[in-house]
C-alpha cells in the first residue's frame, strides 16, 4: 500500500488539511478537508492559542482518518507572514588600501547580518539574539564613501559600506507549531516555509534562477517571497488582502460581512449575482458593476503589494505569481503590473493546474486556493528543513537546513562577529616631507582563519550536521616599511650640457638634517626633505656657480623707485633662446651664454612705459616727416643723460617730464631740407590747404605746404 503523504496549511482564518500519494514521479491528491478557526486563534501567521489552533487540527485529522485510517505524522509549514525582515549596514575602514579579495567583503555582509539579527533582538526582553534564526539575506548596496559602487575589489577610498536586506524565522513560531502538533497527537514529519513551498511546485529549478516575487494572497495578510539566482532571497507581508475587497463590497451594497464574502466568489466564478441588502431591497450585480464599487480598493491593494516589492527587491522583478484565495481579486493583475510597471502578461494567477509534478483530478478545485496546500506536502516531502546541530569553537549550534547552510549561517548564529576577529592594522608613522605631515598607514590585519574539520575554509564553504568549526582571531598587521625610493617614485637622474659639458642632476635626499641614499627605510617621525633641480637657478647652485655671472636681470633705480631691465652682463640662452635664470631645465636641455649690450636711457624708460620722445606725424610738400623732441628731462649725478646715455648697474637716475608747448608751423624747417634753388617771388605757409603763418600750432596728421607765387 502506498504511503499517504498529510500536509496542514495552518492559516489566519482556516486549517486545510490535504493527503497526497506519490506515484511514479508525479504525486495525486487523495482528500483534503477545510475547517475554518472558531475563534481568532491565530494572528498574523502565527499561533496565538495553542490549545484553540490544535482543536482545528484534531478536527481536520479525525474527519481525514475516518475515510483513511490512523494519521500519526504531517507536514508543515511556517507561514511567510512569520518571518521578520530588516535591513542593516556594517562598515570597515580602508584608509586608501584597496579590498583584494571576496572573503574580505562576504565577511562584511556577515557581520551587517549579524547586527541586523542583534537590531531584532534588541526588541525583545531577554535580548537573545539566538531566538531567531536567518533564513536569508541579500545585498541591497555597497558603498565607497557613501557613493553606491557595483564591487569593492581593488577599489581605493576610506569606508566600505554593506547595506542588506535579512530574513529571520523566530524560534517561537516553530515551537508553537510543536506545541499545537502534539496536543493532536502528531509528529512534524518535515518543516518548510509557505513561500518556499508555493516557489518549489510553481517554479521549476531551471526558471529559480529568474528575478520572480510569488505573493500568497489571503484573507487578512499578503505574503512576498523573491526568487533570484536560485534561491529566496527576501520575504515581506502587507496587512491587507482579500478581506479590502469584501469590506468594500459590504459597504458600498450594505451588505454584512459574510454575505460580502459570498457574493464576491459568486460574482467572480458566475459573473452575476442577486444580494439582499440589511433593507430587503434585492439588486442584481454584475462583475463590471463590481469591478467598478472595488477599483479604488484593488489599486490600494496593488499599491501595498508593489511598494513591499520594491522594499525587498529595489526594483521591478521579472515577473510576479499570484497564489491563494485573495488572487481572484478582479484586476488585481492588471493594477500590480500596471504599479510595478511590467507588462499585462508577467503578473499572473496561477492555479494547481500549473503544479507540473500534480496528477490532474476533479475532486479538488484548480484555484490558487490549494496551491500553499499542495505545495506543503511536496516540497516538505523533497525538501524537508531538519534541525541540524555543529559546532563552531567547541560550542554546540543547532540550527533549521531551510537552505543550504554555509559556515557563515554558523557563524551568525553562534554570535561570532567577524569584523572583530580581524587582526589590529599596524602601527601608522607620521612623516614630514618637504615639509608638510604626511600619514603612512600600517599594514592591515589579516582576516580570520576558518576551519572545517581541521581543512582551511571560507565563510561560504557548505557545511553538514555533525561538522566542527574552528575560527581564530587573524594576526595582527606590521608598521609600515617603505624607503624613500618607495615614496617618492623613480626619479632618474637628468643629464643638462652647459657649455657643452654634460652635468648629472640627481635627486638628493636629507633625513633629519642629514644626506641620505633612496634606499633609506623611512622611521616614524623622519622629517624628509627631497628635490631635483627645476630651473637654470637650482642648476647654477648645484654646480657653485655664481648666479650673477649669468644674471640678465639688470638694477636700475628711477626716482628711487627699483626697477629690473630684461638686459645685463650676459644672455642666458636655454637651447638657443633667451630665457630668465628661473626659467625651468629638462632632460636633455643645453644651456649657454652669450654677451649682451648694456642698458640704456630709452631701455629704462621703456621698462616703466615712460616715452623718452614727444612725437608729431605730418606731411610737409606731400612728403611724410615726424617731428621730435625730448620729453623726459634725465639726469644722474645731477648731469643731463640722453636716450642713448648707457647706464650702470643700480645707477640712481631721476626723470622729469618737461613742460612742452605744441609744435609750430616754423618747427619744421628743423626736419627738412627745404630746396631753395628755384625759389623767387613771395611765398604762402599752408595747413590743410589754407593760408596759414610760422606760428600756426600743429597737430598729428597736418598736411603743411610752402609755395612761390
Amino acid at each position: 500500500m502506498t504511503e499517504l503523504i498529510f500536509a496542514l496549511d495552518i492559516g489566519t482564518q482556516s486549517v486545510t488539511g490535504i493527503l497526497l500519494e506519490k506515484t511514479n514521479e508525479k504525486f495525486r491528491v487523495v482528500d483534503y478537508c477545510v475547517k475554518e478557526h472558531q475563534k481568532r486563534s491565530m494572528l498574523d501567521g502565527q499561533i496565538h492559542h495553542v490549545v484553540g489552533v490544535s482543536q482545528v487540527i484534531e478536527e481536520v485529522k479525525s474527519e481525514l482518518e475516518k475515510r483513511h485510517g490512523s494519521l500519526y505524522k504531517v507536514c508543515v509549514a511556517a507561514a511567510g507572514r512569520s518571518l521578520k525582515t530588516t535591513q542593516a549596514e556594517a562598515s570597515i575602514q580602508l584608509n586608501q588600501q584597496p579590498i583584494t579579495d571576496d572573503e574580505t567583503v562576504k565577511h562584511l555582509e556577515l557581520s551587517a547580518v549579524q547586527i541586523a539579527q542583534q537590531q531584532l533582538a534588541s526588541e525583545e526582553k531577554n535580548n537573545d539574539f539566538m531566538n531567531y534564526y536567518c533564513v536569508g539575506y541579500s545585498v541591497l548596496h555597497y558603498k565607497l564613501d557613501q557613493e553606491e559602487i557595483g564591487s569593492f575589489i581593488d577599489q581605493t577610498g576610506n569606508t566600505a559600506t554593506v547595506e542588506i536586506i535579512a530574513t529571520f524565522l523566530p524560534k517561537i513560531v516553530v515551537e508553537s507549531l510543536l506545541a499545537a502538533l502534539d496536543r493532536a497527537n502528531l509528529k512534524m514529519e518535515a518543516l518548510t516555509l509557505e513561500p518556499i513551498a508555493a516557489i518549489r511546485v510553481l517554479i521549476p529549478p531551471s526558471m529559480r534562477r529568474l528575478n520572480v516575487a510569488l505573493i500568497d494572497i489571503g484573507a487578512g495578510t499578503s505574503d512576498i517571497a523573491i526568487t533570484d539566482k536560485g534561491t529566496v532571497v527576501a520575504y515581506g507581508m502587507v496587512p491587507i488582502a482579500g478581506d479590502e475587497v469584501t469590506e468594500a463590497i459590504s459597504d458600498h451594497y450594505l451588505l454584512d460581512f459574510p454575505m460580502a464574502e459570498k457574493t464576491k466568489r459568486q460574482l467572480v466564478n458566475d459573473r452575476e449575482a442577486v444580494v439582499e441588502d440589511i433593507l430587503g431591497m434585492r439588486t442584481t450585480v454584475t462583475y463590471e458593476d463590481l469591478i467598478q464599487a472595488i477599483s479604488e480598493h484593488v489599486e490600494k491593494i496593488a499599491h501595498a503589494l508593489a511598494e513591499e516589492i520594491f522594499n525587498l527587491n529595489a526594483k521591478s522583478p521579472k515577473a510576479v505569481m499570484l497564489v491563494g484565495g485573495g488572487s481572484l481579486t478582479p484586476e488585481i493583475t492588471k493594477a500590480l503590473a500596471s504599479k510595478l510597471q511590467l507588462p499585462k502578461n508577467r503578473v499572473a494567477v496561477r492555479g494547481i493546474d500549473a503544479i507540473q509534478s500534480l496528477e490532474k483530478d476533479d475532486r479538488i478545485p484548480e484555484g490558487p486556493e490549494f496551491v500553499t496546500p499542495i505545495g506543503i506536502a511536496i516540497a516538505a516531502k523533497q525538501n524537508p528543513v531538519h534541525y541540524i546541530s555543529v559546532k563552531v569553537n567547541n560550542k554546540p549550534v543547532r540550527m533549521f537546513e531551510m537552505k543550504q547552510l554555509t559556515i557563515g549561517d554558523c557563524l551568525i548564529q553562534a554570535g561570532i562577529e567577524l569584523r572583530k576577529l580581524y587582526g589590529k592594522p599596524g602601527l601608522a608613522s607620521i612623516i614630514r616631507v618637504n615639509g608638510k605631515e604626511l600619514t603612512l598607514p600600517g599594514e592591515y590585519g589579516q582576516a580570520p582563519s576558518i576551519h572545517l574539520n581541521g581543512e582551511v575554509r571560507t565563510a561560504d564553504s557548505l557545511i553538514e550536521n555533525g561538522d566542527e568549526i574552528q575560527v581564530a582571531k587573524g594576526a595582527d598587521g606590521k608598521s609600515p616599511t617603505f624607503t624613500i625610493n618607495q615614496l617618492t617614485g623613480d626619479m632618474p637622474p637628468n643629464i643638462i650640457y652647459f657649455k657643452d659639458t654634460p652635468y648629472k642632476l640627481k635627486t638628493k635626499y636629507i633625513v633629519n638634517g642629514q644626506a641620505a641614499s633612496g634606499d633609506y627605510t623611512v622611521q616614524d617621525r623622519d622629517e624628509i626633505y627631497f628635490y631635483t633641480p627645476k630651473s637654470i637657478e637650482d642648476f647654477f647652485a648645484l654646480i657653485n656657480k655664481d648666479k650673477d655671472e649669468f644674471s640678465n636681470d639688470f638694477v636700475v633705480y628711477v626716482n628711487s623707485k627699483e626697477v629690473h631691465v630684461q638686459v645685463g652682463k650676459a644672455q642666458l640662452l636655454l637651447n638657443g633662446k633667451q630665457v630668465p635664470i628661473t626659467e625651468s631645465i629638462k632632460h636633455q636641455d643645453r644651456l649657454t651664454i652669450s654677451p649682451s649690450k648694456q642698458p640704456t636711457v630709452i631701455d629704462v624708460l621703456d621698462q616703466i612705459n615712460k616715452s623718452y620722445w614727444d612725437t608729431l606725424s605730418i606731411t610737409f610738400n606731400g612728403k611724410p616727416v615726424t617731428l621730435k623732441r625730448e620729453k623726459q628731462i634725465v639726469t644722474r649725478n645731477s648731469h643731463t643723460l640722453h636716450a642713448d646715455s648707457i647706464l650702470q648697474h643700480n645707477d640712481q637716475i631721476k626723470v622729469n617730464s618737461r613742460s612742452l608747448e605744441p609744435f609750430i608751423f616754423q618747427d619744421v624747417f628743423r626736419f627738412v631740407d627745404l630746396d631753395l634753388t628755384n625759389a623767387s617771388g613771395k611765398y604762402q605757409l599752408y595747413k590743410n590747404n589754407e593760408a596759414t603763418t610760422f606760428y600756426e600750432k600743429l597737430a598729428q596728421g597736418d598736411q603743411l605746404a610752402i609755395r612761390w607765387e
